[in-house]
């Protein structure tokens, strides 16, 4: 990957973020992002990348966390509280995807 390309990945996923912070649950959120489908494979790709985000600042925090007596669920919070639009989007995608997983393994029984 090209430092274009990684610079290309960051504008969208800002754009994805910026547009997250006034409604997570647009239809419209992965909409006329160039570049996308090369960069990311699709919307799913960049709920990963989202995802992974996620995580390493989870992590981060919870180092330096633990080290001071806080709770993991004190560090959600703070995490949360600080990245709104990030969590936002990772619960609404998250939980769409639970019941579209729930409505598949329904319909196979």
């Amino acid at each position: 990957m090209s430092w274009q390309d990684l610079h290309a990945r960051t504008d969208i996923l800002h754009a994805v973020l910026d547009r997250a912070a006034r409604n997570p649950t647009d239809p419209k959120l992965f909409d006329d992002l160039p570049e996308l489908e090369r960069l990311f494979g699709g919307p799913d790709g960049v709920l990963l990348a989202l995802r992974h985000r996620w995580d390493n600042h989870m992590n981060v925090k919870l180092d330096h966390a633990l080290a001071q007596g806080k709770s993991t669920v004190d560090v959600y919070l703070e995490l949360s509280a600080e990245q709104p639009a990030l969590r936002a989007i990772l619960d609404s995608y998250d939980t769409a995807q639970h019941h579209r997983s729930s409505r598949t393994r329904a319909m196979a029984s």
